[in-house]
């Protein structure tokens, strides 16, 4: 029989869809047993799509059946009670591209292999649609809920703009508002575990309405580096400390633009705003998004630029993986968990 240490290696050697870290390491499995040439491992799929389940069963398998000594490999997964978390994409002001954020943080993370679910709470501008290439579609109902609208990008999502038709203004004071909202996040969701809650700028009913019946688990902060951008910022932030609302952290947007042409980079908004801010409120910063015309062209035609391959993909890809570890903070011992 080889020496056990072995197998530990060969299945930590295998990363865990959400924290990228080794199965063991991350708390995701332990050490494997062998008996009588079966080597079994107990797999902790909370927090995982049904794909990732798969493919972290597949790899399991596969890594240690050429192992000396074993013959069969079996993998008993467990999960804990399925719980749903919101998570609050929020900013001081419009347009400094919080809905394309939100969108892309909800493709990237379902590609790390959590449930994400996208819920457009902008009930006034309702973009998500256009974003998520779900135009022209509405939501069904089961019994009194609505039942989310599938993307080709793994997300389900709900908007007031699957509900109203096109270019009609939504003129609703703050109850209706507040109770569309409800309706929104009470709906069917499945198995989804986290719901990514794309905000209206500002701190208005919409707001106020989801922290008192809905309190997110944590919200993140979206600012172009400008300062009267990152001081609208900061109000967004201390509405969320006043109600005891974690912070993950901050994003800076359209920082620095690439000229298609000659390549030079300049800072129409400025530079590095949001990460002195962050800084100074002693709050983490995510990271950076270009001003890219690429983004623009892909997000107005529908295909969020963190579903591609390509490098304009990585920024809302690493910004992920700061939120999935936030969300994971005793990775060491428990991954998942939402």
């Amino acid at each position: 029989m080889a020496d056990p240490d072995i197998f530990t290696a060969a299945l930590d050697a295998i990363a865990d869809p959400i924290s990228g870290r080794g199965l063991i390491e991350s708390g995701r499995a332990a050490p494997p047993r062998i008996k009588d040439g079966t080597a079994s491992v107990i797999l902790d799929v909370t927090g995982l799509s049904g794909d990732a389940r798969l493919r972290v069963e597949r790899a399991i398998k596969d890594g240690l059946a050429g192992l000396e000594g074993v013959a069969e490999v079996r993998v008993a997964m467990t999960a804990e009670k399925h719980t749903r978390r919101l998570l609050a994409v929020g900013s001081g002001k419009g347009g400094v591209g919080k809905s394309t954020l939100a969108a892309n943080l909800a493709v990237a993370l379902a590609r790390l292999g959590v449930r994400t679910g996208l819920i457009d709470a902008d009930i006034y501008g309702p973009s998500q649609p256009r974003l998520m290439d779900s135009e022209g579609r509405r939501p069904e109902a089961r019994g009194q809920k609505l039942i989310p609208v599938p993307t080709r990008y793994g997300v389900p999502m709900l908007s007031m703009g699957h509900l109203v038709p096109p270019g009609q203004a939504i003129a609703w004071r703050g109850p209706m508002a507040g109770n569309a909202l409800g309706q929104l996040i009470d709906a069917d969701w499945g198995e989804a575990d986290l719901l990514i809650v794309d905000l209206p700028p500002g701190t208005g009913d919409v707001q106020l309405t989801m922290i008192a019946k809905h309190k997110p688990a944590g919200a993140l902060i979206v600012s172009t580096p400008q300062d009267l951008a990152l001081m609208d910022a900061t109000r967004a932030i201390d509405l969320f400390n006043q109600s005891s609302v974690p912070i993950i952290g901050l994003v800076e947007n359209m920082a620095g633009y690439a000229c298609p042409h000659c390549g030079e980079v300049s800072d129409p908004f400025g530079t590095g705003g949001a990460e002195a801010a962050a800084e100074a409120l002693g709050l983490p910063f995510l990271g950076r998004i270009p001003l890219s015309i690429e983004i623009r062209r892909a997000s107005d035609d529908g295909r969020p630029p963190a579903s591609g391959g390509e490098a304009v993909a990585q920024p809302f890809l690493d910004i992920a993986g700061h939120v999935a570890a936030w969300l994971n903070p005793n990775a060491a011992s428990k991954v998942g968990g939402f």
